[in-house]
């Protein structure tokens, strides 16, 4: 069992084939969003690609909106948090903080 797209159903029935599925309650639905966005990076490290990244997107945006977050306020704050910060582009690695 695995959480997948809302219209996989539709799509598996359109190729002539049956499937059974359920609607998760809460907190399985949670569970089953992590463990998606883990498969989804697992991919992501394997295959980069739009395709891969839309996935993980897609899976983020659905998790920011179970804990009632829009992914506009996640990028007000990603941003301030870069201003304040930075980012990882400069591709820093911190070894050791000497006293």
């Amino acid at each position: 069992m695995k959480l997948v797209r809302d219209k996989i159903p539709d799509i598996i029935r359109e190729d002539g084939k049956e499937c059974k599925y359920h609607v998760a309650k809460h907190n399985e639905y949670k569970t089953r969003l992590y463990e998606k966005m883990r498969e989804e990076l697992d991919e992501f490290i394997n295959t980069p690609s739009y395709e891969e990244a839309a996935d993980i997107y897609e899976v983020f945006s659905s998790i920011c909106a179970l804990h009632d977050m829009t992914m506009f306020q996640v990028e007000v704050a990603a941003v301030g948090k870069r201003n304040e910060r930075g980012s990882f582009r400069d591709r820093i690695v911190l070894e050791e903080v000497i006293e």
